[in-house]
């Protein structure tokens, strides 16, 4: 059965935090659903480019992924502001299923109280609010829940998520693919 990756973002997205492991996890044939937060599958990222989303978040069943993924960047902010994730991230993770966050993010785990007793990193204008972030590792891994600092270490992050999905068969493969 093939495995499916649910991307939520909403405008301001770090554009190398959605595309690069969107890219990977597509490499070693996941299915990834990329759902905007907003009120259109248009959305502008931090750099302002325009990005077209293929669904909208609220049209998305949750129990139809194995993995939900958030990038990070600027749109975290109004993520937060919206509240709607907390309840959907606590049960998404009640299932069982993990949750991989990376840069500004794992903001969004925390405020779901995701990272409670969890090891976890993140981008370091977060360590204010996230003090207990890990601040060696480019990726951490804890009971399911997947963090990354930022768009330096998107492609580890992806790769990571690769190795969870699909195995390490399937991780060396696109690795291989992508020269790394």
């Amino acid at each position: 059965m093939k495995k499916r990756a649910l991307f939520v973002f909403a405008d301001g997205v770090e554009e190398l935090e959605l595309i690069a492991p969107v890219d990977v996890l597509r490499r070693a044939g996941v299915e990834v659903c990329m759902a905007t937060a907003g009120e259109g599958i248009r959305v502008l990222s931090r750099g302002n480019v325009t990005f077209h989303a293929d669904c909208l978040f609220s049209d998305v069943s949750i129990h139809d992924f194995d993995i939900l993924v958030l990038p990070g960047g600027p749109g975290v902010i109004a993520l937060r502001r919206q509240g709607l994730l907390t309840v959907v991230l606590q049960e998404f993770a009640a299932s069982g299923r993990p949750i991989a966050a990376i840069c500004a993010a794992p903001l969004l785990l925390h405020d779901a109280g995701l990272l409670v007793g969890r090891r976890f990193t993140s981008h370091d204008s977060c360590w204010g609010e996230l003090a207990e972030s890990d601040r060696q590792d480019a990726v951490v891994c804890d009971g399911g829940i997947i963090t990354s600092r930022g768009a330096g270490t998107a492609l580890e992050f992806g790769l990571v998520l690769v190795g969870i999905l699909c195995g390490s068969t399937a991780r060396g493969k696109v690795e291989g693919e992508i020269m790394l």
